[in-house]
């Protein structure tokens, strides 16, 4: 999942998101103990992604946007 897909999102699908991951890593991390899990790098991409989610969040909550740079 990359910032700039998720830039594009509103604070409420944001939000969802977020709840679709947090389910997902608890079901990782039950996976996990119970010994079944397929991936065990899946936990640490679902982790990254709700990081990301969280930090547009507030980046959107502080009216904080990002400008790219060209070269010169």
């Amino acid at each position: 999942m990359k910032a700039s897909d998720l830039r594009n999102l509103t604070i409420e699908e944001l939000m969802e998101k977020y709840k679709e991951l947090k389910k997902e890593l608890f079901n990782l991390r039950f996976q996990k103990a119970v010994g079944q899990l397929g991936n065990p790098m899946r936990i640490k991409q679902v982790k990254r992604d709700i990081a990301r989610i969280k930090t547009i969040i507030r980046e959107k909550e502080l009216g904080i946007s990002l400008v790219k740079e060209g070269k010169e």
